[in-house]
């Protein structure tokens, strides 16, 4: 993908029916575009019409790409949530995660499973 298009994709924020049909793209593929309308005509109950207009509207998005009917994933799903919580931390938080995760905790109490893992990711973090 070009500078432009990962910019683009850094950014795209996904309304609820956008995520529902980029979730299938990324359970499935690389899927055959025929095969993703049939799919979500089961699935979503759209038209093959409002399918190739969400397709295209994803892929200038940056996320998607649609080759010789064949749909592949240009940022994998867990990119997207990766892009999507840092921006969020930005956005609301100053890009502190600190103070994201003092505001997290202030509601919901870690459990002793969830302390370890970060301590994990922590360590992880200070040796690479």
């Amino acid at each position: 993908m070009d500078q432009n298009g990962k910019k683009k994709a850094e950014t795209c924020r996904l309304g609820n029916m956008e995520l529902q049909f980029a979730k299938i793209i990324w359970e499935l593929e690389p899927i055959p575009s025929g095969e993703l309308v049939k799919l979500c005509r089961e699935r979503l109950r759209w038209h093959k019409s409002t399918t190739y207009t969400m397709l295209r509207r994803l892929c200038e998005k940056g996320l998607f790409v649609n080759q010789e009917g064949a749909v592949t994933a240009l940022v994998r799903e867990e990119e997207y949530q990766a892009m999507q919580s840092e921006q969020f931390v930005e956005e609301t938080f100053g890009g502190s995660l600190p103070l994201f995760l003092a505001a997290f905790t202030r509601r919901k109490k870690l459990s002793s499973r969830e302390i370890q893992e970060l301590e994990q990711m922590i360590q992880k973090s200070r040796e690479g």
